[in-house]
């Protein structure tokens, strides 16, 4: 029994009415059997044109499916149906989204094999990928490249050239040499120059000389955009200008610019790291006020200052609003809370948050790991010294299944926490442990242990925990 067609077509079936259908399909599958269907109807006289293939590899290269993509170019050129630039530049998009700028420019090589000559605005496309990708130098190479094969310069390219040098600190001066030579190729520098260079002596910390070309900025006319202000704010932020850096929050909102979270969050993270958390919350307010949604960023800043001020309870508000609105917090902000918690001996509360982690399936990866480490044991120190035997033995225990290693002090910690209230199996269980875990108990964990056995007339156990601390001593 054959297989039904997917479709029925009619006899005058035309390109127009298959691109159509393929632009309305939203699932990539159903579009390529659309156009595998319209392919079997070359015998009724049927042919693709440029403009179904263009959809069909549009469909393809949305979905990362490159093979495919480029295997509907290679059919394009076998049915010589003419391909325009913007099917080849389509496919240079896709692979620099994808973080692959060196398929890129071999398509952009393979232009010319396709009788398609490219323009200034394929090697500007290409060149910007490069830039954004960091290949600097292959970047540079493709620019060079550019003015051997007579493509003239432009604000746009030279716009991209300088964010290029930017990107190193080394070579700023080399970007401001271009910057001001720009007018003698007849290309005066936009808000996007200006932009781009104060970006970049910002963030080599030449807070001053960016100050004074945002100055020359406005002076030529050129309005600085939310982007040049969050630049400039951070510079002075990370530079320790936060009153500075305030005031230029109050111009931009009287020249109707509106800071995004990026601005307000620079500010935050400022005002933080200086002791100002308070003011920081104030800015939160405000930001919320403009209808801005805090991202992690913002949360991780204003965590962390206060979390350095000691100021716990606005803490945890600060988590408590990050996970309602949907943002789940990391390791990192939940081991500062937890070591804040852990500096004013609030061991309970400390154990809860770790226990909170567990639920929520929030994982230590390797920045976090030591961090973890370090306050699980001193939380499992921190109960026994409040004589919270039971939590302590629970996070013990699971700090054990999560291979999270237990430090000697915390082994001793359970040692004496457990034998002085007359748990002699769990100290027999903690000291085997120890042990198997290659951490020999010193003299005074053995004088604990060995005391709780003998008052308790267990002189057999005594004897035998007094043999394996001998056989110790003498491996």
């Amino acid at each position: 029994m054959g297989t039904k067609p997917l479709f029925k077509w009619s006899k005058q079936i035309r390109p127009a009415q298959v691109e159509q259908l393929i632009r309305a399909e939203k699932d990539v599958k159903k579009a390529l059997l659309i156009f595998d269907s319209a392919t079997a109807e070359y015998g009724n006289g049927f042919r693709h044109d440029h403009n179904t293939f263009r959809v069909m590899i549009s469909k393809l290269l949305s979905s990362n499916q490159f093979r495919p993509a480029e295997e509907m170019l290679s059919r394009m050129k076998e049915e010589k149906c003419s391909i325009p630039e913007d099917v080849f530049l389509s496919f240079c998009r896709a692979y620099g989204r994808v973080h692959r700028p060196l398929d890129a420019i071999r398509v952009f090589h393979k232009m010319n094999d396709f009788e398609c000559k490219p323009t200034q605005k394929s090697y500007i496309t290409v060149f910007a990928i490069l830039v954004e990708e960091n290949q600097l130098k292959v970047a540079m190479r493709f620019y060079r490249y550019m003015k051997e094969m007579g493509i003239s310069p432009t604000v746009v390219s030279l716009n991209i050239l300088i964010k290029a040098l930017c990107k190193n600190s080394g070579t700023i001066d080399a970007a401001f040499r271009i910057f001001r030579e720009m007018p003698n190729h007849g290309c005066n520098p936009d808000s996007y120059t200006f932009g781009t260079l104060i970006n970049g002596l910002c963030r080599s910390g030449k807070t001053n000389e960016a100050k004074e070309l945002f100055k020359e900025m406005k002076l030529k006319g050129c309005l600085p955009s939310v982007v040049t202000y969050t630049s400039l704010i951070h510079g002075l932020c990370q530079s320790k200008n936060i009153d500075e850096a305030m005031g230029l929050l109050e111009d931009m909102t009287t020249e109707g610019i509106q800071p995004n979270v990026f601005t307000y969050s620079s500010l935050m993270d400022g005002l933080c790291k200086n002791g100002r958390s308070s003011q920081a919350l104030k800015l939160l307010v405000m930001m919320v006020g403009k209808l801005h949604k805090p991202n992690m960023i913002t949360y991780s800043t204003l965590i962390n200052g206060l979390c350095k001020e000691g100021k716990l309870p606005e803490a945890v508000e600060m988590l408590d609003r990050m996970k309602l609105q949907g943002i789940k917090p990391d390791a990192g902000l939940y081991g500062k809370i937890i070591s804040g918690f852990c500096e004013i001996r609030k061991f309970q509360i400390a154990a809860n948050f770790l226990d909170e982690m567990l639920i929520l399936g929030i994982s230590l990866n390797r920045l976090t790991w030591s961090l973890h480490v370090r306050i699980n044991n001193i939380v499992v120190q921190g109960l026994c010294t409040d004589n919270d035997r039971n939590r302590a033995f629970q996070l013990y225990l699971s700090m054990r299944t999560r291979g999270i290693s237990v430090e000697a002090e915390t082994f001793d910690s359970l040692v004496k926490c457990f034998c002085n209230n007359g748990d002699l199996n769990k100290t027999s269980r903690i000291v085997d442990e120890m042990v198997l875990d290659g951490c020999v108990p010193d003299r005074e964990t053995w004088n604990v242990v060995l005391c709780g056995l003998w008052d308790r007339r267990k002189v057999r156990e005594a004897s035998e925990l007094l043999a394996i601390e001998l056989m110790n001593e003498l491996v």
